[in-house]
């Protein structure tokens, strides 16, 4: 059976799917227990459902502030006793507190070869810098933003004719590959977060993680 995830999304759930199927074909030692959405009526949930995997809305509008919607969100986490929780697309700045509550077993994919373009909009922004390559990074999560240490990195060139869309396109297949992989380094115990540093086989990881197109997996 091995582990249980908690997966926290916020729309269609693609890298949810992705891990689904992982799990499904026992690429991944563990089972996702639950999927948690900040927004009603996302394409994530369906997927969810169609898994049989227990779902819900905590829907972050209909709270006061910031720190009652995460004492909400914690509550529910608590409920499946998850050994990794799993931000696959959650549209929401997460506060040190929550962070610091399951700093190590927290982690998330963002669109951009970390440390370049945290935050929002990093396709075109990597165009309008002439970038050669653009990517897809696996990161613990910390405080700050898109900040904490790289697990895995895939990239993919930057075409002359790309635009935003078809670069956010090509990096997202990269995506559904390296998420499955950094879960299961996870699950495996092979992968662990030891004071700010990521150790993978026992051995510290360079900042920019395990860069797959340097690497044989």
């Amino acid at each position: 059976m091995g582990g249980r995830i908690v997966v926290l999304i916020s729309g269609s759930g693609s890298n949810l799917q992705s891990l689904i199927d992982a799990c499904a074909a026992a690429q991944i030692d563990g089972q996702i227990c639950a999927v948690i959405s900040n927004r009603p009526g996302v394409k994530g949930l369906d997927r969810a459902a169609a898994a049989q995997i227990p779902h819900q809305v905590i829907d972050h509008t209909t709270f006061a502030d910031r720190q009652a919607f995460e004492a909400a969100l914690s509550q529910t986490i608590e409920q499946y006793s998850p050994d990794l929780i799993v931000l696959a697309g959650f549209m929401r700045v997460l506060t040190a507190q929550f962070v610091g509550r399951y700093l190590g077993k927290l982690i998330n994919i963002h669109p951009s070869l970390l440390p370049k373009f945290t935050g929002l909009h990093t396709h075109q922004r990597a165009l309008e810098e002439n970038e050669t390559h653009q990517g897809a990074s696996v990161h613990f999560v910390t405080a700050e933003l898109d900040g904490g240490p790289v697990i895995i990195q895939d990239r993919v060139e930057i075409d002359a004719n790309d635009d935003a869309s078809s670069l956010a396109a090509k990096v997202l297949v990269k995506e559904h590959q390296i998420y499955p992989q950094a879960v299961q380094w996870f699950m495996s115990g092979e992968l662990e977060f030891r004071e700010g540093t990521c150790f993978l086989h026992g051995k510290p990881l360079d900042p920019e993680g395990i860069q797959v197109w340097l690497h044989r997996l």
